[in-house]
């Protein structure tokens, strides 16, 4: 049952807790007093609000501890109707068919490559929008039943109703029909996430869109409008261009806030390059639709924020990704007084995610100060059941957390940021080490050289410890994921300059970064 080949082999209410240094542990913990004084008072010992990533990864590790679960996960339909199944936004409106249509952006660079590396082909080509998403929404629901049949096998009662606390560890469950269903937990762990925010303009509810519809769109979207300068809007203004559609990026302020501002403005002009519009420093002010239709015609009335100008155009897709708010509200959390941000709408939690009212937790991007991604609520939640029912007293470390932007060029990041680093460590303390250089594949076909870049930001305080990576170039994410679990184990450049690279790739340039942006050297890379 548990692996374990020595004695004693501790139990505690069918609980594995380990060995003899196992349960002195969990004595000094607290851990073992917490399980000893736990009854069966409750219909649960743990109830999960939300199937996304963070509740199902938290859910089944309890269940594997032997504690009875309930997940109870609900998605209100978007104001255009769009709703989907259990596995939360990374699954159904985020992640996975992000990733899926960048990919097939992405086929659509490699053949216009291809006629350069020798294929011949006479045939007229074109995209099907109605086909993709057919195939990507046959994947999704693939997802779907796979985490269905995963909560069943690991004896996790998956109920699909929205959750509401009535009192102390009490919730009501109210499904689509309206019925009404009481359950009794010792614990909750608040997974819900977060939904698109609408700009409350003439409408924007009526006539706009947001991520959660665009995967599922049923029509090709034709001349579109991206509103926003997030992850989100160049992501999906990046595939939308891609696949040959005309694409607008309306921008109010800057690109890509939170992320490193030199890579960031890479990113928007690698993008407006290859044939995104951008109209920067302009918000919309109203949204009126001149036709129906599948798609139809919308005018948007646009408005500077620098003075009283303001613009009007014609597009057949308007796209919202302004933003995306807490699903906090309606819960009940106020009944049972769990405390909400007033600004953020999200739920400030200790580094054990531990909410003020001490037997409810909260994981992923409804947590206050958490980064907002997925495998981090995953990993946060399978450790919090861990930590809850006494298999280990370990907290999710969210430094050094890596990320990649998956625009036309992605753009891969670990640590901070170059504004970031400046002002933790000062200027004077730091080292920047830089390139510009040209993917062997991008030669033979054309494309522009010097264009990626590499840049890694070093302490001189901390023996030139890498305290930021930054590059800009394909499959970003693939080179980016071994550099960060470099920078886990305390990478210096003096380390990397000792690490042979792999020839001919991307991230063998981190292995020969000899240009300092305080140098002034160029950073442009010669030949081979």
């Amino acid at each position: 049952m548990t692996d374990q080949r020595t004695v004693p082999s501790v139990f505690v209410n069918q609980v594995h807790v380990g060995g003899c240094d196992r349960t002195f542990q969990a004595h000094r913990s607290g851990l073992l007093q917490k399980l000893l004084q736990e009854g069966s008072q409750y219909d649960y010992d743990l109830v999960v609000i939300g199937g996304g990533s963070g509740g199902l990864a938290c859910a089944k590790e309890a269940a594997t501890l032997g504690r009875k679960v309930m997940v109870l996960d609900f998605v209100a339909p978007s104001p255009q109707g769009t709703s989907w199944g259990l596995g939360g936004t990374c699954v159904n409106v985020g992640c996975i068919p992000k990733k899926l249509m960048h990919q097939a952006a992405l086929l659509g660079q490699a053949l216009c490559d291809s006629r350069k590396f020798g294929w011949e082909y006479s045939q007229q080509v074109k995209h099907s929008w109605e086909r993709m998403t057919e195939a990507v929404q046959n994947h999704i629901g693939s997802l779907n039943w796979g985490h269905r049949l995963s909560l069943r096998e690991k004896g996790v009662a998956y109920v699909n109703s929205y959750g509401e606390f009535v009192e102390h560890h009490r919730i009501k469950a109210t499904n689509r029909k309206g019925q009404e269903t009481n359950y009794t937990a010792a614990k909750f762990v608040i997974a819900t996430g977060e939904r698109p925010r609408y700009l409350g303009i003439p409408g924007d509810r009526e006539h706009c869109i947001t991520s959660d519809d665009l995967f599922s769109l049923p029509y090709c979207p034709g001349r579109t409008l991206v509103v926003g300068a997030s992850y989100v809007a160049l992501e999906c203004a990046g595939f939308l261009a891609g696949v040959g559609l005309d694409v607008t990026v309306m921008v109010r302020s800057i690109l890509l806030r939170g992320f490193d501002r030199e890579m960031a403005e890479k990113v928007g002009a690698y993008m407006e390059q290859h044939g995104v519009r951008f109209l920067r420093k302009f918000v919309p002010l109203a949204i009126q639709q001149l036709e129906k239709g599948s798609p139809g015609k919308l005018k948007v009335l646009a408005q500077s924020t620098e003075g009283p100008e303001t613009v009007e155009d014609v597009f057949n897709t308007v796209l919202l990704a302004v933003g995306r708010d807490s699903c906090t509200k309606n819960m009940g959390l106020e009944k049972i007084g769990v405390e909400v941000s007033q600004t953020s709408g999200r739920v400030p939690v200790s580094d054990e995610e531990q909410t003020n009212v001490p037997y409810v937790y909260a994981i992923g991007d409804v947590a206050e100060g958490r980064p907002q991604l997925t495998p981090v609520a995953t990993r946060a939640g399978r450790l919090l059941a861990r930590r809850l029912f006494g298999a280990s007293t370990e907290k999710c470390d969210y430094t050094n957390v890596p990320t990649t932007v998956f625009t036309p060029l992605e753009y891969g990041c670990c640590g901070l940021s170059e504004e970031e680093a400046v002002e933790v460590y000062k200027k004077e303390n730091l080292e920047v080490y830089h390139t510009l250089f040209w993917p062997l594949e991008w030669t033979v076909a054309g494309r522009d050289p010097n264009t990626c870049y590499a840049k890694i930001l070093c302490s001189r305080l901390d023996r030139g410890r890498v305290i930021g990576f930054h590059v800009l170039g394909p499959s970003a994410g693939e080179v980016t994921q071994g550099f960060a679990a470099a920078m886990k184990c305390g990478l210096t450049k003096q380390q990397l300059d000792g690490t042979i690279g792999i020839h001919p790739t991307c991230g063998e340039v981190f292995t020969t970064l000899d240009a300092t942006k305080s140098s002034g050297l160029d950073a442009a890379q010669g030949a081979c």
